[in-house]
């Protein structure tokens, strides 16, 4: 079986790009014929497996068409007990990996999901297309990649998704990790050892979510800036490189930024927070960072090309299915409806969807909601001759609050820790936003009882709550990375105090206006801006919406 790496050695350029990228090349029509053969084949596998059986409710479909009509759409609620516990015999295929994301809190701790070794091939191609679009300059441009580029590590461990692509994408092309034993430390020690290595060895990349890019950034800034030029006399590389870098940075009288010291080949980033810190990881390394969409449950599923705009559709790993915006509010009122879905081919630009994946290559997931809220951006990318749809993530699509990567914050475990501050409430709302540059949890609290306090007083009391719940419920606040306190430089949690009589006022409101006796109060996760005006809470700058929208016309 010829892999990336063996082109690659072989200077089959042509080949490389065809192998990892020629999904960009696909007509509509062809990348629709991919998904429908592939699941086909992996109904079949679904089949005939215990599972997979229990995923489609007994349901035995031949079509494509059947598949939609008759399995019901699922949740990872529909996989328990079975991926908690890893039980293998009971799956499609046997998993060759299992990978990780946050639990719910007071439900399980962590969501496993298994990858089979057909799904990690196919994945292990299109993780090296990504570096590959990540540093070329037009179509079928391989020239920046050859072996042993120098990249830091600034990913998770290999068991979360975005530490698992950077795995795969090393494999692929044989990169050179820094430092190269950066599994066993910290990683605030891990970013100071691989600065140092980087210094007389170079740098030509790295990935990871885009905030914690930031903070490398940061950290490299503030340690280049604190050097003493003496103590590289014994590394004449490191020396001439800090020597140059300081001369650039004089030059343009400020402080010393990564750039001055590197010109790095590509940047890779995934997150919902990609668009809030895309620029400000452009401004420190002068090199744009390419946006991935990757789930720990559906691996990559789109990315964007050496335009940075919208993001291109995967063919090859999950099958896709779109819930309309209008059928997701429907769910929303009455979750015993089953909201429709339509395909690829049906979405329209500048309109949202929730996300819906199954599984390819002997996967399990079965028509499974994300829990994402993507953006059709156009139909095609006119520039570069792409034929496939482009898209944006745009929000949440459930009830969970994820600040950056550090945590699935449910309803549940918030109230809980603002019961636990003992601070007399009249009710709450939650939502995440953005304050400067940095992604937090903004809560809406009506106090009561005269209750005087500070905003900034509450919020440090309900962020201490939290820390102490994590180990009851596990929704991990602390990342693979560390304490976002520490790595982030902020406490991601910020109060706002309603006037007197919010939610009352609300409920008149909303009685005036007609509503069900079940709808007359606000939503606690993730209420709208109108929701938030009628508390008559103060306009806020909110989740940054990528520019690329921007340019959609309204609908």
């Amino acid at each position: 079986m010829t892999r990336p790496i063996d082109l690659l050695r072989q200077g089959r350029k042509e080949e490389l790009w065809q192998m990892c990228c020629g999904f960009i090349d696909l007509s509509l029509e062809q990348f629709m014929v991919i998904q429908k053969r592939l699941l086909l084949e992996q109904i079949e596998l679904l089949k005939n497996c215990e599972l997979g059986r229990k995923v489609m409710r007994g349901a035995m479909p031949t079509t494509v068409e059947e598949f939609r009509e008759q399995v019901p759409l699922t949740t990872y609620a529909d996989y328990i007990p079975e991926l908690l516990v890893k039980r293998e015999d009971v799956l499609p295929a046997k998993p060759a990996v299992w990978v990780r994301t946050s639990g719910k809190s007071g439900e399980y701790d962590v969501k496993w999901a298994p990858m089979s070794q057909s799904f990690i091939t196919e994945y292990e191609k299109l993780s090296a297309g990504c570096a590959i679009l990540a540093s070329c300059q037009s179509r079928g441009d391989v020239s920046q990649v050859k072996e042993h580029l120098k990249v830091l590590y600034t990913m998770g461990p290999p068991e979360y998704a975005s530490g698992f692509l950077a795995y795969l994408t090393q494999q692929a092309l044989s990169l050179d990790i820094l430092p190269y034993n950066g599994e066993q430390m910290s990683f605030q020690e891990r970013i100071e050892v691989g600065f140092e290595e980087a210094l007389y060895r170079g740098l030509d990349g790295f990935g990871g979510i885009p905030a914690v890019l930031v903070a490398v950034g940061e950290q490299l800034k503030q340690q280049s800036g604190s050097m003493d030029t003496r103590s590289l006399l014994h590394h004449p590389k490191a020396l001439y490189r800090v020597t140059k870098g300081l001369l650039k940075s004089k030059l343009a009288h400020r402080p010393m930024l990564p750039k001055d010291l590197w010109s790095v080949k590509g940047i890779l980033g995934s997150g919902a927070d990609s668009a809030i810190f895309k620029k400000k990881v452009e401004d420190m390394w002068s090199r744009p960072l390419l946006e991935m969409y990757i789930s720990t449950e559906g691996g990559l599923c789109a990315t964007q090309t050496w335009d940075y705009e919208g993001m291109t559709f995967i063919p090859n790993l999950n099958f896709f299915e779109f819930i309309r915006e209008g059928e997701h509010f429907k769910w929303q009122l009455d979750h015993s409806y089953q909201p429709k879905t339509v395909l690829l081919d049906e979405v329209k630009a500048g309109e949202n969807y929730e996300i819906v994946i199954t599984n390819l290559h002997g996967g399990i997931m079965t028509r499974f909601r994300i829990g994402d809220m993507i953006r059709i951006t156009s139909l095609r990318n006119e520039r570069l001759g792409i034929d496939i749809p482009q898209m944006v993530f745009y929000s949440r699509a459930d009830d969970l609050i994820d600040i950056t990567g550090f945590g699935h914050l449910t309803e549940k475990v918030i109230w809980e820790a603002i019961e636990n501050t003992g601070i007399p409430y009249a009710g709450w709302i939650a939502r995440k936003e953005v304050v400067g540059d940095k992604p937090i949890l903004h809560l809406y609290l009506e106090v009561k009882d005269n209750h005087i306090a500070k905003e900034e007083n509450i919020a440090a009391a309900i962020y201490e709550e939290l820390i102490k719940l994590d180990s009851v419920y596990h929704y991990n606040i602390y990342s693979a990375y560390g304490d976002p306190e520490t790595v982030l430089g902020l406490k991601p949690v910020e109060v706002t105090l309603l006037p007197q009589g919010a939610f009352s006022s609300y409920i008149s409101q909303r009685q005036a206006e007609g509503a069900d006796l079940g709808h007359l109060k606000p939503p606690h996760i993730n209420p709208s801006d109108k929701v938030l005006s009628l508390l008559g809470a103060p306009r806020v700058v909110v989740e940054a919406v990528p520019a690329e929208v921007e340019r959609v016309p309204t609908r």
